[in-house]
């Protein structure tokens, strides 16, 4: 026997709706550079480590 076809429209899994990251806004800081992340070189990876540190602890992100 033939298969029968499934009547109507088949199932889709609901959209996830997209985040849109944080807003960090420096505004009114006066700290420098220098004394967020020394004078010792740094790479990358230890450089974004610290930024995130000083954001969290001044609580300049906001999710947008």
């Amino acid at each position: 026997m033939a298969k029968a076809k499934a009547k109507g429209k088949a199932k889709v899994p609901p959209k996830k709706v997209p985040f849109g990251g944080y807003q960090v806004c420096f505004k009114g800081c006066t700290d420098t550079l220098e004394s967020l992340f020394g004078s010792a070189p740094m790479p990358p990876s230890g450089m974004t480590k610290r930024l995130w540190e000083y954001v969290k602890r001044r609580r300049l992100a906001t999710k947008g």
